[in-house]
């Protein structure tokens, strides 16, 4: 959030005028949602598939119900990004209990620019309290009028969808004489099948793992349960996907993907879905970690229900963790909690796609040599595509230019704005590096 600047309040443009909205520093806000309105917060970031930042693109905003009305207009910055936006959502109590009452509000975006296929995303969520990142992916189509459309189905703690089918958590691959990786690998993509295993005419979507992981996270808990809740549900999902790529399980049966996006046989993952901001964080922070039993060594197929329509006894249930979290337990207890005391979290050797894994420690002012040299050659790669990063010398020494060059990276990324390169900055500063020197090749 941003603090409240009286000389920056000034009436807002491009938008139906009835709606009087108003900036608050950054924050646009309507009087309608001042005083007891639950507030949600939308940021939009627009790429090309390369990840390199589109400006100066309209983004409009309207109400599900009236699709018609645009109630904002945005613009993306040199950095593809816009504003951060206040939007009215439901109490917050909606997301906090199993209900019948729709948690989140539901937003229509679409995003134009020259030169650019138009994207539509229908029915994009906003819950109370948190920031909804939404990224659009536009590419090069002058003569395209009509543009991509995404619609955003339920979310799967509010929606119908199909328990998932159970399988044994440790797949007996010595038996099936199955193909399987000899160490867990972080794949740096992942090939998700939009559909049940035997849907032919079911698109097959070449995912960053990462991304994918958030994705699957925002579909299937809420931003504002408990920060450990977060955790081991993300964790669960980690390590469930993990098993899939380690074990190969359905290339071991003919198919060419990595996973599904059915939750009869996976998890649930929306193309063009937004991702909430806390998720997205501890995703970063944890995505090199998995789940395992003692002398096993494949990650443990972390099967969940929600626990309110469905029953699973032995799995995790999303509502049974959400109350654990409010209890105080920490990740690995509400995990243990539901898969037994032997289980515990391990972290993979290898991260796929980098050019270096993470040093083991923060690099900060005063911190020198090799790595402090790499970050600083990174950084000004990234720079020739995202302008707002400034320069840097590469000296090997991490001064006060280099933190400034971290922190408006962080900024542009979706990362605390600390300047310290800690392991969330380092993998994230390495994962825009190899993109942007793709798109230089």
């Amino acid at each position: 959030m941003y603090m409240n600047n009286p000389s920056k309040i000034k009436s807002g443009s491009g938008r139906d005028n009835n709606l009087h909205s108003v900036y608050a520093g950054n924050i646009r806000m309507y009087p309608a949602q001042m005083g007891t309105q639950s507030l949600g917060r939308l940021r939009v970031r627009c790429t090309r598939p390369d990840l390199a930042p589109v400006e100066g693109v309209s983004v409009s905003i309207s109400p599900v119900d009236r699709p018609d009305k645009v109630i904002e207009v945005l613009s993306t910055n040199v950095s593809g990004l816009t504003g951060e936006i206040e939007l009215p959502a439901p109490p917050v109590d909606y997301s906090l209990e199993p209900s019948d009452r729709q948690p989140y509000s539901e937003y229509n975006i679409r995003a134009e620019a020259s030169g650019f296929s138009p994207v539509t995303i229908a029915s994009m969520d906003v819950l109370p309290e948190t920031t909804a990142l939404q990224d659009i992916t536009l590419t090069e189509a002058p003569d395209d009028e009509a543009g991509r459309l995404y619609v955003i189905p339920p979310h799967t703690l509010f929606g119908d969808f199909p328990p998932k089918i159970a399988e044994p958590e440790i797949k007996p691959v010595e038996e099936a004489d199955e193909i399987v990786l000899r160490q867990v690998v972080i794949p740096e993509f992942v090939i998700v099948h939009d559909g049940p295993p035997a849907d032919t005419s079911a698109a097959n979507h070449y995912v960053r793992f990462r991304d994918y992981i958030k994705n699957v996270a925002s579909s299937e808990i809420y931003d504002t349960w408990p920060l450990s809740t977060i955790q081991a549900n993300i964790l669960a999902i980690l390590s469930f996907t993990l098993n899939r790529v380690f074990t190969e399980w359905y290339r071991n049966q003919g198919f060419n993907f990595t996973v599904t996006s059915s939750t009869a046989f996976d998890h649930k993952w929306v193309p063009g879905r937004n991702i909430f901001s806390n998720i997205g964080l501890e995703v970063d922070q944890l995505f090199i970690n998995f789940l395992s039993r003692p002398n096993v060594r494949q990650p443990i197929l972390t099967q969940y229900c929600d626990g309110y329509r469905v029953q699973c006894p032995n799995w995790m249930t999303q509502w049974g963790s959400k109350d654990l979290g409010d209890q105080g337990y920490d990740a690995i207890s509400i995990l243990r909690n539901f898969y037994g005391s032997s289980i515990f979290i391990n972290t993979a050797p290898q991260v796929s796609g980098v050019p270096a894994s993470w040093p083991g420690q923060n690099l900060n002012i005063g911190a020198s040599g090799d790595d402090v040299r790499m970050i600083q050659e990174q950084l000004n790669t990234i720079s020739d595509i995202y302008k707002a990063i400034p320069k840097v010398a590469v000296t090997g020494q991490y001064n006060e230019n280099t933190a400034n060059a971290v922190r408006a990276f962080q900024q542009i990324f979706d990362l605390p704005a600390s300047g310290i390169v800690d392991f969330a900055t380092w993998y994230k500063i390495s994962g825009v590096y190899v993109a942007v020197s793709r798109l230089a090749e």
